[in-house]
């Protein structure tokens, strides 16, 4: 279901797929969104008429799905352990596969100019970053326990993970450690606000969505309200709000409650 996200009304609902949706993600002009679903396949959508326009079967389910800024290329990975890249220009063309994944794929971005895969698995720990050219690994940055959310910054200079009741943020080009918070409980999701970068949000298992400051790890503001885990955060491209996502089965829109 695709909603307005400033008013939260019904769009459109995009209906084929068999079982439960993992992911969904829209291209750089909101024109085409794409699904990872448990009735193993991916599909891409006219965001605007909600007609099906490509569906790309895989052998088990697609847990992670991701456009590239180009918006020529669909990223996808799952319980197979491995990454595709399908060139929507050629649809019926064999997926490129990238080198086996360690585990089954939790998440996937795209980054330096779709030059650079990265992806974090179920099952064990760590971000791996890939050589799109190449297939390979060029650096895993370790963490604690499986990341559970990853996201590239706006600007392209910081990438934030959860883990377990973790956020770190990492140089997306030195790939060091810039900074890392321990949260209050376990974090599910964390989102850097994309104007600024001087905040972010995290959610997890307290149902609470937390606004910290990037500086100190301060807690800044709590939006309490969902009856479940909160399982994604997100802010808007602008910044002016954010979204958050939850077991109890809704989605909520905060708007921003600090000063920039």
């Amino acid at each position: 279901m695709l909603r307005n996200g400033e008013t939260g009304d019904c769009i459109g609902t995009f209906e084929g797929n068999k079982g439960a949706v993992w992911s969904v993600c829209l291209d750089t002009n909101a024109l085409r969104a794409a699904s990872g679903s448990a009735d193993f396949s991916a599909k891409v959508w006219d965001a605007l008429t909600g007609d099906v326009l490509h569906s790309f079967e895989h052998k088990h389910i697609v847990r992670a799905c991701a456009f590239s800024e180009d918006t020529h290329l669909l990223l996808t990975g799952g319980v197979e352990k491995v990454l595709r890249v399908y060139d929507l220009n050629h649809p019926d063309a064999l997926p490129r596969e990238v080198d086996k994944s360690p585990g089954s794929v939790r998440t996937v971005s795209w980054m330096h100019s779709d030059q650079t895969i990265l992806s974090s698995c179920t099952d064990m720990g760590g971000v791996r970053l890939w050589d799109v050219r190449s297939g390979d690994i060029v650096k895993t940055l370790e963490t604690k326990s499986s990341v559970t959310s990853a996201e590239v910054s706006q600007d392209g200079r910081y990438i934030m993970t959860a883990d377990g009741s973790t956020v770190n943020i990492w140089d997306a080009n030195h790939f060091g450690l810039v900074r890392r918070y321990n949260m209050p409980c376990t974090v599910e999701s964390a989102s850097l606000e994309p104007i600024y970068g001087n905040k972010f949000i995290a959610g997890g298992e307290d149902m609470w969505v937390r606004v910290f400051d990037f500086q100190s790890g301060d807690e800044i503001a709590c939006n309490k309200g969902h009856h479940g885990p909160v399982h994604c955060v997100r802010f808007s491209p602008k910044g002016e709000s954010y979204a958050s996502g939850s077991e109890d089965g809704t989605i909520r829109i905060w708007h921003r409650p600090f000063d920039p």
